[in-house]
């Protein structure tokens, strides 16, 4: 059966949100049962790390690397031109750990004399199948208050690591309790709310829940946008814990903690239902990584409905696999998503 396309909007960051996209991007005006007619991204800009802190201290912009990679994954040209913006130099004392996207949005900043300018002109310079918007365009700053009392500034401080950095070398702390941004009162583009109120489907993450997912969130307008939409909206729960982030966090906490710091925000939650390798269990649980475990008992008392999906593709990494999860979004939409439609119809 043909439905009309897709309002869809997905918010996120880091590598998380560009594996979403990816996926999603091959249904945007497509013949068939699944079709998305607009789709945009929600990016968090509190990114200190490599190139993108460099770009953020030297020239007092936006990071632009989560955003660098979403304009790639949604480039009509992901071959040339996408390998051209994500070309990185190697080498140099100036240019060495710069890529050429990031550059390039710095130079597009001051040429077109804003950040979201520069976004514009990227996007249109690669065609891209989407929107891309900044949660914010004031400089924002991460702040953690962990369990032991103390606080983190920043977001190379919350996660534990520098750039290069394995996991299993980061330097540990206690236990997030609360995130904030500095100041706390920024203001996201009306571009951004608009088509929050516009979505048919809004999802968040997956990516790394404190300083990917949760910073959009902090941004009070955006989160008494979710809050007021009439869209399904959907949790992409991360598949294996992430160390100084999520040590030992179940689906439940995951979800716990975007309630806590924005309220009731989602309606489905999607979970992994495959079980990676034992291999590669292996070399993650020596970084002391491991399947993030679920209770779906405990997910629905959180108001929240539980939806499993074989998700996961595996190499060096366990990685949500972009077109299984586009695949299940859709699958899911069709169940819970048509049912609002035929509702409002009736409205």
């Amino acid at each position: 059966m043909r439905h009309r396309g897709l309002n869809i909007v997905a918010i996120g960051g880091g590598t998380g949100l560009s594996t979403l996209l990816r996926g999603l991007k091959r249904y945007v005006d497509a013949d068939g049962a699944w079709s998305i007619e607009r789709l945009g991204a929600i990016v968090t800009v509190t990114d200190e790390g490599g190139s993108s802190g460099v770009l953020r201290k030297e020239f007092g912009m936006l990071p632009p690397g989560d955003i660098r990679n979403c304009i790639v994954a949604l480039a009509e040209e992901e071959q040339l031109l996408s390998q051209l913006f994500s070309f990185r130099f190697e080498s140099g004392e100036s240019l060495g750990g710069h890529s050429l996207g990031n550059l390039l949005l710095a130079a597009l900043t001051n040429i077109t004399g804003g950040f979201d300018n520069a976004v514009l002109a990227a996007s249109e310079v690669l065609n891209i199948a989407g929107d891309i918007y900044p949660s914010t365009l004031d400089d924002v700053r991460l702040r953690a208050t962990l369990a032991d009392g103390s606080e983190l500034q920043g977001e190379v401080e919350i996660s534990g690591s520098l750039l290069g950095e394995k996991a299993s070398t980061r330097q540990h702390h206690a236990r997030i309790v609360h995130l904030g941004i500095d100041p706390p009162d920024a203001q996201p583009p009306q571009r951004a709310l608009d088509a929050l109120a516009e979505a048919d489907l809004i999802l968040i993450g997956p990516g790394s829940l404190y300083t990917s997912v949760i910073p959009n969130l902090l941004i009070k307008p955006i989160a008494e946008a979710l809050r007021a939409a009439k869209a399904l909206r959907v949790y992409v729960c991360n598949v294996m814990t992430q160390p100084n982030e999520t040590d030992g966090y179940s689906a439940q906490e995951h979800l716990s903690a975007l309630i806590e710091h924005a309220g009731l925000i989602v309606d489905v939650m999607i979970l992994n239902g495959r079980r990676p390798s034992e291999a590669i269990l292996e070399l993650y649980a020596a970084q002391n990584q491991f399947p993030v475990q679920f209770d779906i008992g405990a997910i629905r008392e959180l108001g929240v409905t539980p939806f499993f999906g074989d998700i996961i593709a595996e190499g060096d990494y366990v990685r949500h696999d972009s077109a299984a999860l586009a695949e299940t979004i859709l699958r899911l939409y069709d169940r819970y998503g048509r049912t609002i439609e035929r509702m409002r119809a009736h409205d």
